[in-house]
């Protein structure tokens, strides 16, 4: 009876989500409302990594691997010591394609300071990689969260939404950014 009630949760939470496409000003609205922190990242309790190397410990926030479109695995650990904005995206969303330029020319600006990594779900593989190609997206990571295992874990039930993470892991945002306008001056006082 459990099982069944959360199959029908999980049906209820998924059909909710793939009803639209977020509007214009995604930030009044459900999981893509700007927050101070979330509770993906509260337990950022950073471990050391175990080569004794002296990397940057890796937080709790930062504890996932995936494929990328291309089939490459992907290890968010690499992510740990800087900033990193999580884009949540669909292939179909036309918000999120008109995100796509001003995400890839933030990418490009704080390559080196800081990550800027896409997680599409919602949708097939074709779909994803044909979306990474049109939006000209590719410079930077797209990872396929088919399964949403990714989204599940930093609680996002909509798209578009990006969660930007501080260089110890702490989300410092979470919302949507009309046409990714603002994300730049988000992500600015993080690579001081």
């Amino acid at each position: 009876m459990h099982a069944r009630l959360l199959f029908t949760a999980v049906v209820a939470t998924t059909a909710l989500t793939l009803s639209g496409c977020g509007t214009q000003d995604d930030t009044s609205s459900g999981a893509a409302a700007a927050t101070d922190s979330s509770s993906a990242s509260d337990s950022s309790t950073a471990a050391q990594d175990g080569d004794g190397s002296g990397a940057a410990a890796v937080p709790e926030a930062l504890r996932f691997t995936g494929t990328t479109v291309d089939g490459k695995p992907f290890d968010a650990a690499t992510l740990a010591g800087k900033p990193t904005v999580l884009w949540f995206w669909a292939p179909w969303c036309p918000t999120c394609k008109a995100q796509g330029p001003e995400t890839a020319r933030v990418a490009d600006r704080f390559e080196g300071k800081a990550h800027v990594i896409g997680v599409a779900g919602l949708d097939k593989p074709q779909a994803m990689k044909d979306f990474v190609t049109d939006t000209k997206v590719g410079a930077f990571p797209n990872l396929s969260d088919e399964a949403g295992d990714i989204w599940k874990k930093f609680e996002i039930t909509e798209q578009s939404v990006y969660v930007i993470l501080d260089k110890d892991g702490k989300t410092v945002f979470t919302g949507g950014l009309p046409a990714g306008k603002g994300l730049a001056d988000k992500l600015s006082p993080l690579v001081g």
